[in-house]
Order: structure tokens, then C-alpha cells, then sequence
């Protein structure tokens, strides 16, 4: 049976054309694309100059990010960097990120972004497994770095609006000197970003996004929100993730478009401010932060006129916020998507047109995608019945980092298993289901249970524990932690919580803690029955 929503070949689009990549993967690409990102944001330099491309503490102009990136890439490479080389960027949404993404990308280095939650054993396993030769950061995270005798291959380090210990100031990287910045010529199979996702037991896996992969998900979102260079797309969500990198900044930047970045903590009042203040007319939102704002009372007091995309994934939109943001911001059009690192973001995405019939939703597959719908024996499934996803297309990872097992066990024919349960019905919408893997999803942050568990067993005392999902009406889902402990043992939530804090992201911290002597319950088979366990909490 073929997967309802597999390609036909008589019926590609004339912007399509079949393809064949990463040994011998056949897919469908657009056939009008730039040749590597270098050639995007070289054409948008010669087309808008002058345009505003970043707004953060300071407004740049294109023009204005190419001398920059040129002079940072000129730097690094002065400092021993060449292609394929990795440079760590443990930032959060500023405009020093993006002009290191594109000097790396006008080097040939591959970045490695971080996320501003990750702590000391987490971004040393990253900083080893990635191989980062430079780290650049921000000051108030140096305490979170390792010490350089742990980290080798790390042999520079530089700090931004401050100081460090071991580091360098990020100005040292301003200086322009004699030399100009390489431009090696950029093969679009080439690796550009390494963005490390949890996999299901804990350990992270770098997801290599390429030039293709990167340029595709950019172009797949960008046509199907109709972006241009009159587009302001905020950035809410960390540059460090899929989404706020690809799914906003390179998808409005490869229309010519502005990014505004909001570099403080997420607050309703600010992101509010801000949105009114720049004039933005895209984003990408978990659903949680559409919630608060629907939620203010002083919505109305803030110019939102402009803001004609809202886009969201990560969780489930809640009925009641689309219902609310329906009739507050009657322009605003709410756009499901789907996907994740290892598809570059964009899997599916909401037609324009369809998206007030079909608020259930994740949207159409995109249009250089496929999704096949399997059950638990690999085969396609008729539509409207549920299954797994299978992802494949130019977008999506040729593999992960230094991870040949991971590559086996989660690739087959070039297809990714996302392990996501789903379904695509005769008309081609997809829905998401439920979750093949064990994970907690708090505020479109994913939690992986096997990583939280694994440091709960650390805990003296400890015999076993589970993590579950504890359901919340804001965040979708709080962690909860069922901890088994020896009858003596002097253990109580508050222990748990404290160890957590010190080797975990505080996201990934459990907020309530359930202690107890019984045994977990579990089934024939020996594996703990979650779903007993989430009926009583």
C-alpha cells in the first residue's frame, strides 16, 4: 500500500525537481534555490544593502552584517580555524550570534549553538562530543564552563559585553586586519549547523544541518507564510533551537526580511512591548506564550496591527487561546507546524487558507517533504489510521555527529523515525497523536524521562524512579518524579530537587516529587507502566 502521503512522479510541481543526495537519497528539491547560504546572504547583500536585517541592543543593516561576519571570519581563521572546524556559541539572542553563524558559514566552520540552560556535565559532553575548537560566551554562563584541562580541543574562548575567566573580549574578534576573510566554495551537502536533541536514553545527539537542509527549511517556510523583505519576524524563542534559527531568522532572512531579537527572559508585558514597538509581522511561538498573551487584559492597549503570521508547534494550541486570539486579533493568522532538528525544523506546515477549518491540525506535509505513516510493522498504513512518521526529504539530517549506532537504529531507506504517532488523512492534513517516545513536553521544551531518571538514581538512596508528564492548563505539561527509596533513607523532595538543579537545565528540574518505599508498577515484560502512574497523580 502506498503511504497516502508518498510523491508521484507525474504530478511534481514545476518549482520541483527530483534529486539525489547523501549517497544516493532520492528526494524532491526546489529547483529555483541558492547553491549554499555564502550565495543566499551574498545575493541579499547585493539586493539590500541598506535594509535592516538585525535589531537587537543596535540596528544592522545587511551591509552591515557582511563587513562584521567578514571580519569575525577573518579573525577566527587567523586564529587556526578552517572548514569543517566547530565553533561553540553559548549565547542567548543577540546579534554577536548571528554574525558568528554567518562568518562560520562564510568560513566554512560548522557552529554549534547551546542553549543558556545548559550546565556544567551537559555542555561538557557537548563541547567533547562536538570537538568545538572555539567557544564563544556570554559572562554571567562562564561559571557553567568546564575547566580547560577537561575540554582539549577547546583552545580559544571569548566573552561578549564582559569578562570571563580564560576568555577573551569578543571585540579581539572586531579588529579588522590585513588579511580577508576565506571564502572556500560551499558544497550544499556540506555540514553547517551541529544542534544537539536528547534522544531516548538520555544522551544528546548532534543533528548535522546542511546547506540544503538549512536553504529548504528557510524557503519551505518563507513561501508558505508568503514572507518578503517588508517582514519583521520576532525571535521569542532561543536561536539556539530549530525554530527560532530556521524557523524565524533564516525563513524572514531569506526573503530580505528583519530579525528582531528579544534577548531577555520571556514576560507577556516585554514580548508585547516589543512586538508593538518593531512593528513585527511574523513569528514562531510555542503555544504557551500565545496563552499569556491571550490572557492579558491589556491586550488591547498594544499596537499588534502589524502582526499578520503567528505560527506555533512544539505543543498543542489549546482551543480556548485560538478562540481568544480570534476575537482580540482578528488579522492574526494562527498556523500550525510540525517538525523538529533533525527535519531543520518544517515538516508540515498550515496552508494560509486552511487554517480557521482545520484548528486540529499540524498542516501539509511540505512541498519537497514526505511523510510515510507506518504501523508497528513498517508498513504504510490506508489514510486517516494512525502511525509513526517517517520523515523524509532535503531537509532533512544525513545523520548525527559522531553517532553511526544512532544512524542505524533511526534511518531506514532515508527515512528519519520520528517516533511520533500520527496520521494524514485522504486530503492530505496531518494530526499528531501521542508520542512514540518517552518524553515530557513542558512549554514546547522536550524533557526526555530516561535523562531526568538517570540523574534521580544518583540521588543516595534512590532505588528507582519514573518521570512523567504532570498535565498544567499554561505550560501543557510540569515534570513529576515518582521516587522509590530505601525505608531508612533520608530522602524528600527537596533533596531530589536540589541535586537536580546542580546537573540538570532548570526546565528539566521536576516541580513536584512523590516519595515512597513501594516498588514502581510494571508489567510482564519488566517496564514500568507510566500510564498507571500518571492516573495517580
Amino acid at each position: 500500500m502506498s503511504s497516502n502521503a508518498d510523491v508521484v512522479v507525474d504530478r511534481i510541481p514545476a518549482d520541483l525537481r527530483p534529486e539525489a543526495h547523501f549517497d544516493g537519497r532520492s528526494m524532491l528539491c526546489y529547483a529555483d534555490r541558492p547553491a549554499s547560504l555564502n550565495a543566499m546572504f551574498h545575493d541579499l547583500v547585493a539586493r539590500f544593502p541598506y535594509r535592516p536585517a538585525i535589531v537587537e541592543d543596535r540596528t544592522l543593516t545587511y551591509l552591515d552584517v557582511d563587513k562584521l561576519s567578514a571580519t569575525v571570519g577573518a579573525r577566527l581563521t587567523s586564529l587556526g580555524v578552517a572548514p569543517g572546524d566547530r565553533v561553540a556559541v553559548y549565547l542567548g539572542n543577540c546579534w554577536e550570534f548571528l554574525v558568528v553563524f554567518f562568518a562560520c558559514i562564510r568560513l566554512g566552520a560548522i557552529i554549534v549553538p547551546i542553549g543558556t540552560r545548559q550546565r556544567h556535565s551537559e555542555l561538557e559532553f557537548l563541547l567533547k562530543n562536538s570537538g568545538a575548537k572555539v567557544l564563544i560566551l556570554e559572562p554571567d554562563l562562564a561559571e557553567f564552563v568546564p575547566a580547560s584541562d577537561l575540554l582539549p580541543d577547546l583552545v580559544h574562548r571569548f566573552v561578549i559585553r564582559g569578562e570571563a575567566p580564560s576568555a577573551r573580549p569578543f571585540a579581539d574578534l572586531l579588529t579588522e586586519g590585513s588579511e580577508a576573510c576565506p571564502a572556500p566554495t560551499a558544497h550544499e551537502e556540506d555540514v553547517a549547523v551541529i544542534l544537539y536533541t536528547s534522544g531516548t536514553t538520555g544522551q544528546p545527539k548532534g543533528a548535522q544541518l546542511t546547506h540544503l537542509g538549512l536553504i529548504h527549511s528557510s524557503l519551505a517556510f518563507s513561501r508558505a507564510c508568503e514572507l518578503s523583505e517588508r517582514d519583521r519576524a520576532l525571535v521569542a524563542v532561543p536561536l539556539s533551537h530549530v525554530t527560532g534559527l530556521v524557523g524565524v531568522a533564516l525563513s524572514v532572512m531569506i526573503a530580505g526580511g528583519c530579525v528582531v531579537l528579544m534577548r531577555q527572559a520571556f514576560k507577556a508585558p516585554d514580548f508585547l512591548a516589543l512586538a508593538a514597538r518593531e512593528k513585527i509581522t511574523y513569528s514562531i511561538l510555542v503555544p504557551t506564550i500565545y496563552t499569556l498573551c491571550a490572557m492579558r487584559p491589556d491586550l488591547a492597549s498594544f499596537d499588534l496591527t502589524a502582526w499578520r503570521i503567528g505560527c506555533f508547534g512544539g505543543a498543542p494550541m489549546p482551543v480556548a487561546t485560538i478562540e481568544m486570539l480570534a476575537a482580540k486579533l482578528p488579522h492574526l493568522q494562527l498556523l500550525n507546524a510540525y517538525g523538529a532538528t533533525e527535519t531543520t525544523s518544517p515538516a508540515t506546515i498550515m496552508p494560509l487558507q486552511d487554517w480557521r477549518d482545520n484548528v486540529d491540525s499540524i498542516g501539509k506535509v511540505v512541498p519537497c517533504g514526505r511523510i510515510r505513516v507506518v504501523d508497528g510493522a513498517g508498513r504504510d498504513v490506508a489514510p486517516g489510521t494512525p502511525g509513526e512518521f517517517l520523515i523524509a526529504g532535503p531537509m532533512v539530517t544525513p545523520g548525527y555527529w559522531r553517532r553511526p549506532d544512532a544512524n542505524v537504529s533511526e534511518f531506514a531507506d532515508g527515512f528519519w523515525r520520528s517516533g511520533d504517532i500520527g496520521s494524514i488523512d485522504s486530503n492530505g492534513f496531518a494530526r499528531i497523536l501521542d508520542r512514540k517516545k518517552d518524553m515530557v513536553n513542558r512549554g514546547g521544551f522536550k524533557i526526555f524521562s530516561a535523562e531526568v531518571e538517570n540523574i534521580i538514581s544518583g540521588v543516595e538512596g534512590v532505588i528507582e524512579c519514573a518521570v512523567v508528564g504532570k498535565p498544567d492548563p499554561v505550560l501543557g505539561e510540569r515534570v513529576h518524579a515518582i521516587v522509590v527509596v530505601e525505608a531508612a533513607a533520608e530522602v524528600d523532595d527537596a533533596t531530589v530537587r536540589a541535586y537536580c538543579a546542580q546537573r540538570l537545565s532548570d526546565y528539566k528540574v521536576p516541580e513536584t516529587v512523590v516519595i515512597r518505599t513501594e516498588p514502581l508498577p510494571r508489567n510482564a515484560n519488566g517496564k514500568v507502566i507510566k500510564p498507571l502512574l500518571r492516573t495517580e497523580i
